[in-house]
C-alpha cells in the first residue's frame, strides 16, 4: 500500500505514497474533514481544484444520518456524494472524547445517546468495522478511546489497554468480513496512551504485532502543550515502521504540521481551515488575519498574493471582507476554498523540499515567517 520514497537528510521527514483503488495520495498530504460525507461550505470540484488528494469523513455521524442503509442503497459514500477520489473514515472514537456526556464506555465498547434525537446506538469494534463496510473508505479506523490530555496514569493505562484490545476484536472481525464494493479497503490502528512514553511505546509494539495497513497518532492535539504532542509524536515515530503510512489525528495548526512532518508524520487532518475560514479568518504566510476587519474593505490584493486558489485568483481582501460583513454565505465559502488551499500547499511544499534535502531550511524559514511578531498582521494594504 505504502511507498516510502525519500527521507530529508537532517530530519525525519519522508515523502511517500499510498495506492488506493480510489487514486494514489501522495505524501505528507492534509485531509480535508468532510465528517458528514461533506466539507462543510465547499463543493467537491472545488476540493479537486485545490488539489485535495484524499477527505477524511466520519463513521460514528455516517452511521446516524444518512444511516447504514441509505448509503448501502446509494452504493457507499463515494457514489452517494460524487466523490471519486480516497475517502479515510474516522471510527468514532473522538467522539468518544468529544461527547463524554453522551456515551457510556464497557469492555466490548461505548453506548452512544444520539445528540440528534436522543436514541441509543451501541458501537463495538465488530460494529465499527461493518459500519465502515458500508460506507465504503478506503481507510477504515479501528475503535479507539480518546481520553482527555489531564485523565493521569491510570486512567491512560486502563485506557490504552482497552484500546489495544479493541485493535485486536477489530483486526479478527476484518478477516471474517469482506468489502461491499468493488474496491478494496485498508484498516489502520491507532495508537493511544496520553502524554506517557512507556505507554505510547506499548501501544505501538502491541499495534505492530497485529499487522495493520498504517499506524495512527490519536489523543494528541486535546489540550496538552505543544512541546508534549512533539514529544510524543517522536516518541511513536522512532517506533512505528518505516514501510507503513504514519497519520497524526486531528492535527492543527500549520505550525503544528510543519513540526510534526519533522518528526516523520505523512498524514494530518483538522477542521481548523474550514471551521477558522467560516469565522472570518484566512492563513497567509505570513500568518492568519481577520478578514472581516472594517480596515480590509479598501484592500484590494488577494488575500495571498502567493496563492493560486479560486478565492485569490478572482477576489480581493475588499470583497470577502464585504461579504463577512453583510453575512453572505459566500464568503464562508470563499475563506474556507483559500484557507484548504493554503493547507494543502503546505504539505505539497513541505513535500518538494523533502527531496530536494532542504526540508529543515525550508521549515526554519516558514516558522520565521510565519510565527514573526507583528502588531496587526497583513493589515497595511499595498
Amino acid at each position: 500500500m505504502f511507498s516510502l520514497e525519500h527521507t530529508d537528510a537532517c530530519s525525519k521527514a519522508r515523502a511517500g505514497s499510498f495506492l488506493t483503488d480510489h487514486g494514489t495520495v501522495e505524501t505528507p498530504i492534509f485531509m480535508p474533514v468532510g465528517t458528514q460525507g461533506t466539507v462543510k461550505a465547499v463543493e467537491q470540484r472545488e476540493l479537486k481544484d485545490i488539489g485535495a488528494q484524499i477527505i477524511l469523513s466520519n463513521t460514528y455521524h455516517l452511521a446516524l444520518r444518512p444511516g447504514i442503509a441509505v448509503l448501502e442503497e446509494g452504493g457507499g459514500l463515494h457514489r452517494f456524494m460524487k466523490w471519486d477520489r480516497p475517502i479515510l473514515t474516522d471510527s468514532g472514537g473522538y467522539q468518544v472524547f468529544s461527547l463524554s456526556e453522551l456515551r457510556k464506555i464497557a469492555h466490548d465498547g461505548v453506548t452512544f445517546q444520539s445528540h440528534i434525537d436522543g436514541s441509543y446506538h451501541r458501537f463495538t469494534p465488530e460494529r465499527v468495522i461493518d459500519i465502515q463496510r458500508s460506507i465504503g473508505s478506503d481507510i477504515m479506523m479501528i475503535l479507539d478511546e480518546c481520553p482527555p490530555a489531564d485523565c493521569g496514569y491510570e486512567y491512560a493505562r486502563r485506557s490504552h489497554e482497552l484500546t489495544l484490545r479493541w485493535a485486536r476484536q477489530a483486526r479478527e472481525h476484518l478477516h471474517r468480513t469482506k468489502h461491499l464494493y468493488d474496491h478494496r479497503q485498508y484498516a489502520f490502528g491507532i495508537v493511544q496512551g496520553n502524554i506517557f512514553e512507556d505507554l505510547r511505546t506499548h501501544s505501538a509494539q502491541g499495534l505492530m504485532e497485529l499487522g495493520f495497513d498504517g499506524y495512527a497518532i490519536g489523543g494528541l492535539a486535546v489540550g496538552e502543550p505543544a512541546e508534549v504532542m512533539y514529544r510524543i509524536t517522536d516518541t511513536c515515530t522512532d517506533i512505528l515502521p518505516t514501510g507503513s503510512p504514519r497519520y497524526l489525528m486531528g492535527v492543527g495548526t500549520p505550525a503544528n504540521i510543519v513540526e510534526s512532518i519533522a518528526r516523520g508524520i505523512d498524514m494530518f487532518d483538522c477542521v481548523m481551515p474550514t471551521r477558522n475560514g467560516r469565522n472570518a479568518m484566512v492563513f497567509t504566510p505570513d500568518g492568519a488575519l481577520t478578514i472581516k476587519k472594517e480596515r480590509y474593505l479598501e484592500d484590494f490584493r488577494p488575500i495571498d498574493e502567493q496563492c493560486g486558489c479560486y478565492t485569490c485568483r478572482t477576489f480581493s481582501r475588499a470583497y470577502v471582507c464585504h461579504l463577512f460583513r453583510a453575512k453572505e454565505i459566500l464568503g464562508l465559502q470563499l475563506a474556507s476554498i483559500h484557507n484548504l488551499a493554503f493547507y494543502l500547499q503546505l504539505t505539497r511544499d513541505a513535500r518538494n523540499a523533502i527531496f530536494q534535502d532542504t526540508f529543515s531550511d525550508w521549515k526554519d524559514a516558514f516558522l520565521k515567517r510565519y510565527q514573526a511578531e507583528k502588531t496587526d498582521v497583513n493589515d497595511n494594504p499595498a
